[in-house]
């Protein structure tokens, strides 16, 4: 069962306020995930502690650095069912966690925060972890 939309659409709105697109079905994360070149952000959301102290602010931090993803979008664990699932299937060699962030880059995971990365970490960690991950595979070489 999925949770009720009233107690998840402030933790949604953290991030569809920083741009982040959301995907609500299996078919707008294959549109976006299965179709992908270049660098796409995909941030498993949730209820949970660690994605509101961490994740997210982390997730908010980072989007504040130069080089950034061509894609940031996210589902919802416990509520986007059906479109969470579906990603992880983009996940290949990682478990499903919640709170979970992976930068993909053309289709296949470059970086992956699980959960035991973000809980107990701080947001400047986890927005440090996820900016150095920009500077190795988002950053535009010229010349």
């Amino acid at each position: 069962m999925a949770y009720d939309p009233s107690l998840v659409d402030p933790m949604r709105k953290e991030l569809t306020d920083l741009g982040v697109l959301e995907m609500h079905t299996a078919d707008e994360v294959d549109s976006v995930l299965g179709k992908a070149e270049g660098t796409t952000l995909v941030i498993v959301n949730s209820v949970c502690g660690c994605a509101a102290a961490n994740a997210r602010p982390g997730v908010a931090l980072a989007l504040q650095h130069p080089d950034l993803p061509d894609r940031v979008t996210t589902v919802f664990a416990g509520q986007d069912l059906e479109a969470t699932e579906q990603a992880r299937k983009y996940f290949k060699g990682y478990f499903p966690s919640s709170p979970q962030i992976a930068l993909m880059k053309d289709g296949e995971v470059a970086c992956m925060l699980e959960r035991y990365d973000i809980e107990g970490r701080t947001a400047e960690d986890v927005g440090g972890k996820l900016a150095a991950a920009f500077d190795e595979y988002c950053r535009v070489v010229v010349g």
